[in-house]
This record gives C-alpha cells, sequence and structure tokens, in this order.
C-alpha cells in the first residue's frame, strides 16, 4: 500500500470533520491472474491483491447516520442507518457505503454511525475491482468500530451480497474474497464453491504487470449480466439431462457436445468458455508452484483466446496490448483481465526486464492506437486491515 493512500484519507477527515480520525482501514484492489467468469459458475480463479486499493479513515458517531466524505470525488453524503433498503436509488460512490451498512445490519450485526473519509488509487472502470476494494475497506472500518472479530470470510461474502443485491451488480464472489483475504507475495487460488482458498507464491524470477488500456466500461449497465444470463440457460438445458448439475463447474467439455443442439450457438460459446477456463487457475497454480513460467504464460494465452471469441467480452484495444505484450521478448503469458469490454489487460514477464517491456510495450500501444496506457508492475498485496 502506498502509505500516501492512508494519509489522503486522513486529511480528507481532518478537513470535513475537523480533529482526528480513530482507525484508519485498507483493502487493496485485484488483478485476476486466469479464471475470468468462472467465478459466478462455482468455480475456480487465481487473483491476486494489488498495492493499490481503498483507505478509509473513520471515527465512530453516538447517533445512527454514516457521515462520508470523497477524497476524490470533493462530495460529502449522509446516509440514515435506519431503514436502509434494497436495492438503492442512486449509483455513486455513496451506494457502496450504504449497501455495506445494510448487508451488515441484514446479517445481525451491529452497525454504528460513523464519520468517514475514502481516499483510492484503484482506477475506476479498470477492471482492478475499486468497487470490491471500498466495501471490504468500508466492513474492515464498521467491524473496527463496534469492536466485531473481523472474519475475513464471513465479511467477503457479505460485501458481495452488498454489490449483488442492494447496488445491482450480480458479481462473483472473487473481488470480494482478493480484497479480504489476499497474502502478500502470493496468488489466491479460491475454490468459489467451497470457499477454500490457498496461497500460491509467485516464483521470484516473475513479475506481473498490469497494463491499463484506457477504455473505460460500467458493468452493472453492460453486458456482464447478460453472460451470466446465457451460463444459467447452459445450466437448465444441462440439469434436464443430469439432475445433478449445479453450475458449470460441474460439466466437462464432453458433457456439453450432446447438448450442442439444445443451446442456441451463443449460448454454447459462453458455456464453452467457462468450461474450459475453469480447469486453467488450478493448473497455472501448479505451474507457478513448480516455476514453469512458460506453461503458466500459455495458459494465460489460452485464457485470452477464449474470452475474445468465445465469450466475446475483450475489444480491439485489449486484443492490441495483449498482443504486444506476448509479442515481447520478456513476456511469458498476456491477456485480459476482468469483467472486459475496456479496462486492464495483466501480463507474466521476466522480472529482470519488467521495466524495459513496460516502457516498450507502452509505447507500442500508444503508436498502434492513439491512447495513452498505464502499465506498472504489481507486488502481491496482502488483503484488508488497520494501517493506523
Amino acid at each position: 500500500m502506498d502509505p500516501d493512500l492512508a494519509r489522503k484519507a486522513g486529511d480528507t477527515f481532518r478537513a470535513r470533520f475537523g480533529g482526528e480520525p480513530s482507525q484508519v482501514s485498507f483493502a487493496p484492489g485485484r488483478v485476476n491472474l486466469i479464471g475470468e467468469h468462472t467465478d459466478y459458475n462455482d468455480g475456480y480463479v487465481l487473483p491476486m491483491g494489488i498495492e493499490r486499493g481503498a483507505a478509509v479513515a473513520f471515527r465512530a458517531r453516538a447517533d445512527r447516520v454514516v457521515h462520508a466524505q470523497s477524497e476524490a470525488f470533493g462530495a460529502a453524503r449522509a446516509i440514515e442507518l435506519d431503514g436502509l433498503t434494497a436495492p438503492a436509488n442512486g449509483k455513486d460512490w455513496s451506494a457502496y457505503v450504504a449497501a455495506v451498512a445494510w448487508a451488515l445490519a441484514e446479517s445481525g450485526r451491529a452497525v454504528p454511525g460513523l464519520d468517514l473519509a475514502i481516499a483510492s488509487d484503484v482506477p475506476i472502470g479498470a477492471g482492478l475491482s475499486s468497487s470490491a476494494a471500498l466495501e471490504v475497506a468500508l466492513a474492515r472500518a464498521f467491524a473496527a468500530a463496534a469492536g466485531l472479530d473481523w472474519d475475513a470470510t464471513a465479511m467477503a461474502a457479505l460485501c458481495q451480497r452488498a454489490e449483488n443485491e442492494f447496488v445491482g451488480m450480480r458479481c462473483g464472489v472473487m473481488d470480494q474474497f482478493a480484497a479480504a483475504m489476499s497474502q502478500a507475495g502470493c496468488a489466491l487460488l479460491l475454490d468459489c464453491r467451497s470457499l477454500v482458498t490457498e496461497s500460491v507464491p509467485l516464483p521470484e524470477s516473475a513479475a506481473i504487470v498490469v497494463m491499463d488500456t484506457g477504455v473505460r466500461r460500467g458493468l452493472a449497465g453492460s453486458a456482464y449480466n447478460d453472460r451470466r444470463a446465457a451460463c444459467e440457460e447452459a445450466v437448465a438445458v444441462l440439469r434436464g439431462r443430469d439432475p445433478s448439475v449445479r453450475a458449470l463447474r460441474d460439466v466437462s467439455l464432453e458433457d456439453l457436445e450432446p447438448v450442442r443442439d439444445w443451446l442456441s450457438p451463443v449460448v454454447f460459446r459462453r458455456a464453452a468458455h467457462v468450461v474450459a477456463e475453469n480447469l486453467r487457475p488450478v493448473a497455472m497454480a501448479s505451474a507457478l508452484g513448480c516455476g514453469d513460467l512458460g506453461a503458466a504464460g500459455q495458459l494465460m494465452n489460452e485464457s485470452h483466446a477464449s474470452l475474445r471469441d468465445l465469450y466475446e467480452v475483450s475489444c480491439s484495444e485489449l486484443d492490441a496490448i495483449s498482443a504486444l505484450a506476448r509479442a515481447h521478448r520478456a513476456c511469458f503469458g498476456a491477456r485480459m483481465t476482468g469483467a472486459g469490454f475496456g479496462g486492464c489487460a495483466v501480463a507474466l514477464v521476466d522480472r529482470g526486464s519488467a521495466d524495459v517491456f513496460v516502457g516498450e510495450v507502452g509505447a507500442g500501444y500508444r503508436a498502434e492506437t492513439g491512447r495513452e496506457p498505464s502499465l506498472f508492475v504489481c507486488v502481491p498485496e496482502a488483503g484488508a486491515r488497520l494501517v493506523g
């Protein structure tokens, strides 16, 4: 975490409320190395926390009101805790504050009034999960103010519920789990059905580079929910043949062929991506564990092709920057990351050549597209915690 982020949250708090915050919480954004659109299909994912995240400076109040200030938006909101109901009427940043408070209350946990100030350095709409970082940092703040023990698994699930039911984004559980449970120096292999996690240390010779295309998208109003509906349609057909099928996690590519004619070509492609993609996180975790960066990179390349051709969530800019990365001598593999339709790609590169990679791929993308990218090396960051 950049220490300046906690300072910004504290400075915003002092300017808005006077006096000092009692504490500052932090939760990281995440980059998903592989396993895209598998989380809401009960599958496997392999994200890692990044050093960019959300910081919340906070202090308890005696009443039932949350007064929230955003450093990024320069806006203040007052949220009455009594009578919160889903879904939110507004979709600005304060909806996430209300959503987390609502989910905590719905679970029977104490929700105190707070003065709080938010600072974030996760690019919004870049596919690095700025919303989950904010949700989990807020949950960490509410829990600390209420004197609750921090149960990372339970809080991640509550934050997912907040985004699903209050904000209206039908995300899977990956983003919130990465923000809550990541370990420093490691990727997080998560089974989205059992919620069992395994920390996967990154080899010292490897570096992860995030490549922001500069193209932004809004998921709640995008084709994301259409993709999820297509998966559910495929499962309904498959369950008609085999009642034990609960999600695409339960299906092999061989199982799909007999129902090809029962599905539309689009739904078949969506299901084919998810079924194949679900095998890749475990395989990549194994490759990283034995230091086989070539095999790990090849899995990333295959993932991008599937997301582009079968799930159809890439775009010309994501394709361009991923291709430029794969063509670079320091790169083992590259793919779009996040839900798609813009945002970021991620590359696995040789650590000793990471700075050269950043400069040359960035210049190539700028020349090819006329857009200004942002490329940066990521250090795997630990999950939600109190930092001051």
